[in-house]
């Protein structure tokens, strides 16, 4: 079992996504999560539902501090004057005076040393406690961590894509990942090494692949409506694979299947 799952930069590595959720039905299923247990919730400027993110906090009888979030400005918000604008508006509609995480959330496609120094500029100002990228390629977060002092890479991250490029990259720099599309949109659950180990272990297809990302030391922020699985999502804590089990996985993730990648939007991709 893995008793203390938070990263060194202090993110809690059990997160609760928000995306497509919208309106009442993303109030109650973040008031859901938050009653089975998790404490960090992603959002986003994209995804039209930090109200809804603020007004569950509020609801959960929980104190702020009790709750990570995190947002990110989106791509109609990078400019020199709609980025700290954009931030102050989420953080109003999230009911907080700070982000507990703020990412960028696709690259610039402009002014990308501006963007990244306003990114830091959020953080010196108080509006978030860190900062970091998302859906950056190894060039891209390389150059954005020279910088400012980012704390986090955010990217579909799933054991059938392999990240291990960004992975390690990301470990050099000190960043925490987080693991969005963590089960593939439910095709990893079908994969045959991920059902093979699910066989040996007695357990759910999806807390084989969410640990084998929790041992890693990545964050996964999987979305769920159901309260079974968000159960089950928040058990996956207590499994531990072999290293043999760990290996077959990521022998999987070679098959390199990307599930996110809108036109127009993100980079040359390194893998």
């Amino acid at each position: 079992m893995l008793d203390a799952l938070v990263s060194p930069n202090g993110i809690p590595l059990q997160g609760f996504g928000t995306w497509p959720l919208s309106a009442a039905q993303a109030r109650s299923a973040i008031l859901m999560a938050l009653e089975v247990g998790f404490r960090h919730i992603d959002t986003a400027q994209l995804y039209g539902n930090e109200a809804e993110v603020g007004a569950a906090v509020a609801a959960s009888g929980l104190k702020r501090a009790e709750v990570f979030i995190t947002t990110k400005v989106k791509p109609d918000n990078l400019s020199r004057a709609q980025f700290l604008p954009s931030v102050r508006r989420s953080l109003e509609d999230l009911q907080t005076d700070r982000a507990d995480l703020l990412l960028i959330h696709w690259p610039p496609k402009q002014d990308f040393e501006a963007m990244i120094a306003l990114l830091a500029e959020a953080k010196a100002q108080g509006l978030a406690a860190r900062i970091g990228v998302s859906n950056f390629n190894l060039a891209m977060l390389q150059k954005a961590a020279a910088l400012a002092p980012l704390v986090s890479l955010q990217v579909e991250f799933h054991a059938l894509i392999d990240q291990s490029r960004m992975k390690a990259a990301a470990d050099r720099l000190g960043l925490t990942v987080s693991a969005y599309t963590p089960l593939g949109r439910g095709a990893v659950m079908k994969d045959p090494a991920v059902q093979q180990v699910a066989a040996e272990t007695g357990r759910p297809a999806s807390e084989v692949a969410l640990a084998w990302i929790f041992q890693q030391g990545v964050a996964a922020i999987p979305m769920t409506t159901k309260r079974a699985n968000a159960d089950s999502n928040f058990r996956a804590r207590t499994l531990v694979l072999s290293p043999a089990q760990m290996a077959a996985l990521t022998a999987a993730s070679r098959q390199n299947r990307r599930f996110v990648n809108p036109p127009g939007w993100g980079p040359d991709w390194d893998g």
